[in-house]
């Protein structure tokens, strides 16, 4: 007999048997999807990433000069076949294991590394990097130019013995003046000054980034209808810029072109100027003049001055051409003589040429007496010794033009020759010397690139 309700009863049961079984798939089939992922997940490891700079012994805080190139590669463990994607603030710049950085604008930039397993595991690190002018660091050699035929220019070498010629010119298209003398550092600009003006282009006083070389300001007309032969610059404060010419020291103001004779300066030689704190100490025959604002003090010296320089304890060197010579250290406040040595073994002259006859390295002073011939002495002790004679090191050494200077850091010695006047000054080197207890190491020899050197500069010596 036909129970209507009996299968009623067995269709809820299977109906609800099909949806047990359903749940139960389902929970099963969850369970087991939820227990892969999450052993997939376990399975994943990342990669363990560093970034490698080569040369560097952090990459907590990196600098570089502009043009300079930065060599970095992925360092990466526990991962043999990964992709790896470099950036630069935000923009994707390569995606190799190795990557150069060159550096063009300054400024802070931050460089980024992601490396990306096979499996999904990804690694992220970076390094910032501030890039810097790249004539901030490094070594100027100003040159004259042959004066008839060009105007001045200015060699860079940068602290890893790369040569600039004619930097100024290949960052603003123009020359400097003609026959250019001096420069100094100050307020991160560059002042350079030329003797005879923009008799040939180029312009008598010009001001620039001192980081990049940009030029800022000239200065002709309110100079040259009053100068006569400007040789040497020297910078206090913001805008005091105070020349020497053939009269004596003019100060002018870059702010207001204000142009004033300081009084008193009558004779000061052809010879740079140096500054400590707010004074210019200017030789003047057996004389310094000690300059603060239009005031000037007189220090009266044992015999002609042939340098004036900034010593690196805040005092001044002073060189004496008496016999025998002198090399003294002196107070720049009281005017006192803290210390004189005799130096019997030779002379300090400038020779004709317009740069100090010594250069120094904390207490030990070089000089050559406008020659071939290297001395040095070491001032605490007294003791003076021969080096070298360039001459017989570098050919062509037939003529030392303007004197030689001290790295204030490295302690390497710079030296310009040229193998004569004519066109045999197109042949000439600056050489780098290396001093300790032992031979003298030429460092450099660098070949060629002098027009009729006016002088060495080291940025660091105006810091």
């Amino acid at each position: 007999m036909y129970d209507i309700n009996n299968q009623l009863y067995v269709q809820n049961f299977i109906i609800m048997t099909k949806n047990k079984f359903y749940a139960v798939l389902f929970v099963a089939l969850s369970a087991l999807l939820f227990s892969s992922c999450s052993k997939d997940d376990e399975n994943i490891i990342p990669p363990q990433l560093t970034i490698e700079v080569a040369g560097a012994t952090s990459t907590s805080d990196l600098n570089l000069a502009q043009e300079d190139t930065l060599h970095l590669s992925a360092a990466v463990k526990n991962s043999t076949n990964f992709a790896v994607a470099w950036q630069v603030d935000g923009k994707e710049v390569a995606r190799t294991a190795k990557y150069n950085f060159v550096a063009t604008s300054m400024g802070e930039h931050l460089i980024s590394l992601t490396v990306t397993n096979p499996d999904g595991g990804v690694a992220t690190s970076s390094v910032k990097v501030s890039v810097y002018g790249k004539y901030k660091n490094g070594t100027f050699i100003l040159n004259e130019g042959n004066m008839t035929s060009e105007n001045g220019s200015l060699i860079f070498i940068s602290p890893k013995g790369v040569v600039t010629d004619s930097a100024f010119f290949k960052v603003n298209k123009t020359p400097l003046g003609n026959v250019t003398q001096d420069l100094f550092i100050a307020n991160n600009k560059i002042y350079i000054i030329a003797q005879n003006g923009n008799r040939m282009g180029g312009d008598m006083l010009v001001v620039a980034n001192a980081e990049t070389l940009v030029k800022e300001a000239a200065f002709n007309e309110e100079l040259d209808k009053t100068l006569s032969w400007p040789t040497h610059i020297a910078v206090v404060g913001t805008n005091n810029v105070y020349i020497r010419d053939n009269k004596g020291v003019y100060l002018f103001n870059t702010d207001t072109k204000a142009l004033k004779f300081v009084e008193g300066t009558e004779g000061a030689d052809k010879n740079r100027m140096a500054v400590v704190g707010n004074k210019v100490f200017v030789p003047a025959g057996d004389k310094v003049f000690a300059i603060q604002g239009e005031k000037v003090d007189v220090i009266k010296m044992a015999g002609n001055v042939s340098g004036v320089l900034k010593a690196s304890d805040g005092n001044l060197w002073i060189s004496c051409t008496t016999k025998p010579a002198q090399i003294a250290k002196v107070n720049p406040s009281s005017y006192a003589i803290i210390k004189s040595n005799e130096i019997a073994e030779a002379k300090v002259g400038a020779g004709w040429g317009a740069t100090p006859g010594i250069s120094a390295i904390g207490d030990t002073l070089y000089f050559s007496n406008a020659s071939t011939k290297i001395y040095r002495h070491i001032f605490t002790t007294g003791k003076t010794d021969f080096m070298v004679d360039v001459k017989d090191k570098i050919e062509n050494a037939g003529i030392v033009y303007n004197n030689l200077a001290v790295h204030p850091k490295t302690g390497q010695v710079f030296f310009n020759t040229i193998k004569g006047y004519g066109w045999d000054f197109l042949i000439n080197d600056i050489s780098v010397w290396k001093f300790g207890d032992t031979a003298p190491v030429l460092k450099a020899d660098y070949k060629n690139h002098t027009h009729f050197p006016a002088g060495i500069f080291f940025t660091d010596s105006f810091k």
